[in-house]
């Protein structure tokens, strides 16, 4: 199987039936190859978050199929759509959400946890993480005493923590000053092609989204040429 991740046929309507019914997503269909990194870009409303949530598993469309690694997601129950979603996929938002009371070692290690990883395996998984990411040196502060970059840097370790081939980016770096998303967006890119994930990453900047393998435009709710 030489794709990581098939949507066909996704639709979602909020309110259906209702007279301020909104039709998200009409009849998605989107293939990512294993490796491939693929820029999502869309207009604000467009449906980008819900097709990557829809994507990860934390929305359930209301028609059509999502294939991970070969394996049909339709119809999984909740404990099985966790366990997947846990196991094969990893999440990057705009804003970093990182526990404030940890360190940012720890906020890498505790997703791991969560996968029943041994501590010190899980502990030398971070730190290896946060070592190719370049802020290792700062695995013992907390977020507060981050910069917004080294902040994000960590919420990229925590996503690639257990290991995920799939990774979904919603403006990862769109919270940033311009310079500092850049740089970010870079160590971003270089983690991806050395972990071989195959990443699905919204976003608004269209010379970020050069730098990937190939574009996706999603406008009122299907995807139409870039």
């Amino acid at each position: 199987m030489n794709n990581m991740l098939e949507i066909k046929g996704i639709t979602k309507t909020y309110n259906a039936g209702k007279p301020n019914q909104i039709e998200v997503l009409r009849g998605i269909d989107l293939t990512l190859k294993r490796g491939e990194v693929v820029a999502l870009t869309a207009p604000s409303g467009a449906g980008k978050s819900t097709l990557l949530h829809i994507a990860g598993l934390l929305d359930v469309p209301d028609a059509g199929t999502v294939t991970i690694a070969g394996q049909d997601m339709t119809g999984l129950g909740d404990r099985r759509r966790t366990a997947m979603r846990r196991a094969g996929v990893g999440f990057i938002y705009q804003f970093h959400h990182l526990l404030p009371e940890f360190t940012a070692l720890e906020n890498v290690v505790l997703p791991q946890l969560a996968n029943a990883v041994p501590q010190a395996e899980a502990e030398a998984r971070a730190m290896a993480l946060l070592d190719k990411v370049g802020i290792s040196r700062r695995a013992t502060h907390r977020p507060a005493a981050l910069s917004g970059g080294e902040q994000q840097r960590v919420a990229f370790c925590r996503a690639l923590a257990n290991g995920p081939g799939l990774l979904l980016a919603d403006e990862p770096t769109g919270n940033l000053d311009p310079e500092t998303s850049d740089l970010v967006f870079d160590v971003l890119m270089e983690l991806v092609r050395d972990e071989g994930l195959s990443a699905l990453i919204a976003t608004h900047n269209h010379e970020l989204a050069a730098k990937m393998d190939r574009v996706v435009k999603l406008d009122m709710g299907q995807v139409v040429p870039a």
